[in-house]
């Protein structure tokens, strides 16, 4: 006899409700997608007090030359095309030679006296706010791709969500009416979208992706969001697909993909009134689009992509990622060190400068972290005559805003930038740190799946802690 069951009803009205609880417990990983009772993205309440409320992540794709820009090494200039007096990492990913001393001179900015290059006079002159990390380490991953994913998943290897997606699902969004997590012309090259991706997270949480770093951010659009009827029709036509899509649910299970879709549903219909006009960044003064380099060459790209990045943070976006990227735009000087990274610093220095002016005269860099970082640095020794090969051993980011301590640098490099020799940095030890800020603890922000529990950090990371200007919360 035809019941019209299905297996799945079968064994949820069978044996008093045991063969629900098994079905129920073989859901469990995705039943947890949901922790708001329906709103994914609702705020939610850090593990402790924060200090930063939000993230801009300015992110230089290509490698950027330590050495020649945070890192200054007078030995490396002293013995200049002569070789390196010591063994070099056994992972390289091409031959390199004698040393190469760096084309650019440094200099002392700001009351710390922090020595910077001449790459950088805009960000140097805002180095009192800025914590620069002088022993970054990425493992031995010398490709793009790898290093890449290390940076923003945590894995070179395995496909892990990325920070703005772990940031999310920890805190949720402050404006329910735009996404929680923005990446700004993300390279679709090394890596894909799974550089700004949820992975195993519910979908809500994975970035909203404006532009694709392949063509010029003034042609970014979010042409998609365009009303092709009028609000009322459209409400009942999404509420039409909604009934149909839970009622789906109710009969099949929990589906993250699906609830992320009708998420995203509702996520358009609320933008469409107020996404414009948080991209429409001629709404701002003729000043301060002339501060950021707005409709001037070479930082009219990079300009637009600062400036909209600091509307998304001012109307409630949680992680913004904003990225020079592959291939338009890349730091991978294999050759011709010195007009790779002169053009590509011309482009990005005073854009970045002036975000950061900016958020500090609005009061918002107290509580934004902003995070300057490539995926890894380049060697002291040469490539051809006038290159460096990628280098994962020891390179340099930084950091400012949302509690850390500006005006210092941490971390040590060799007298030629080989190797850490003092406080070594680690990617975990590096996302734990942007967690703290946040208010999340790094080892409790845990995601079941597939029978265990996952991190960001997986089983490593320590906060560094003499970058801070609080204290270690309260256990």
């Amino acid at each position: 006899m035809n019941t019209g069951l299905n297996r799945r009803q079968v064994l949820q009205q069978s044996a008093l409700g045991f063969g629900s609880l098994a079905l129920a417990g073989l859901l469990s990983d995705s039943a947890r997608a949901d922790s708001t009772g329906g709103t994914p993205l609702a705020p939610r309440a850090p593990h402790f007090p924060a200090t930063a409320a939000r993230v801009v992540f300015l992110f230089m794709h290509g490698g950027i030359s330590h050495i020649d820009s945070f890192d200054p090494k007078p030995q490396l200039t002293a013995m200049n095309g002569q070789p390196l007096p010591f063994a070099k990492p056994k992972f390289e990913f091409a031959p390199t030679g004698n040393l190469l001393a760096s084309p650019w001179k440094f200099r002392n900015y700001g009351q710390s006296g922090i020595e910077v290059s001449d790459l950088f006079p805009c960000i140097g002159n805002c180095v009192d706010d800025i914590a620069v990390i002088r022993s970054m380490n990425g493992s031995d991953l010398v490709s793009h791709g790898p290093a890449l994913l290390n940076i923003n998943t945590g894995s070179g290897v395995f496909a892990r969500p990325s920070l703005g997606a772990w940031t999310l699902y920890g805190l949720g969004s402050e404006n329910q009416n735009l996404p929680g997590f923005i990446s700004l012309s993300p390279s679709l090259y090394h890596g894909g979208a799974q550089n700004y991706g949820a992975s195993f997270l519910p979908a809500t949480f994975q970035g909203t992706r404006i532009g694709d770093g392949s063509t010029h951010f003034r042609d970014a659009r979010l042409s998609s969001l365009t009303p092709g009827q009028t609000p009322a029709l459209q409400r009942l036509q999404l509420d039409l697909l909604k009934r149909r899509n839970q009622r789906h649910l109710a009969e099949q299970g929990p589906d993250s993909a699906l609830e992320a879709r009708i998420d995203s549903f509702e996520m358009a219909f609320r933008m469409q009134a107020e996404a414009p006009d948080i991209m429409d960044i001629s709404r701002e003064s003729a000043a301060m689009q002339n501060a950021y380099g707005v409709d001037a060459e070479p930082t009219d790209e990079f300009a637009r992509q600062c400036l909209l990045a600091r509307r998304c943070l001012e109307a409630g976006v949680r992680f913004v990622q904003v990225n020079f990227s592959y291939p338009r735009n890349y730091w991978d000087a294999h050759g011709d060190l010195r007009n790779n990274h002169t053009s590509n610093a011309a482009r990005v220095d005073q854009p970045i400068a002036a975000l950061l002016q900016d958020l500090k005269t609005r009061g918002l860099l107290a509580e934004t972290l902003v995070v300057f970082a490539t995926e890894f640095g380049r060697t002291p020794a040469a490539q051809g005559h006038d290159g460096r090969d990628h280098h994962p051993h020891a390179f340099s980011c930084w950091l400012a805003g949302g509690g850390i301590r500006g005006g210092l640098t941490y971390g040590q490099t060799d007298e030629f930038g080989y190797y850490v020799t003092e406080n070594k940095v680690t990617m975990p030890d590096f996302h734990a740190t942007i967690l703290h800020t946040l208010g999340l603890d790094h080892e409790k922000l845990t995601f079941r799946h597939a029978g265990r529990d996952y991190r960001l950090t997986d089983v490593h990371g320590h906060v560094i802690r003499n970058i801070l200007n609080q204290p270690a919360p309260a256990t």
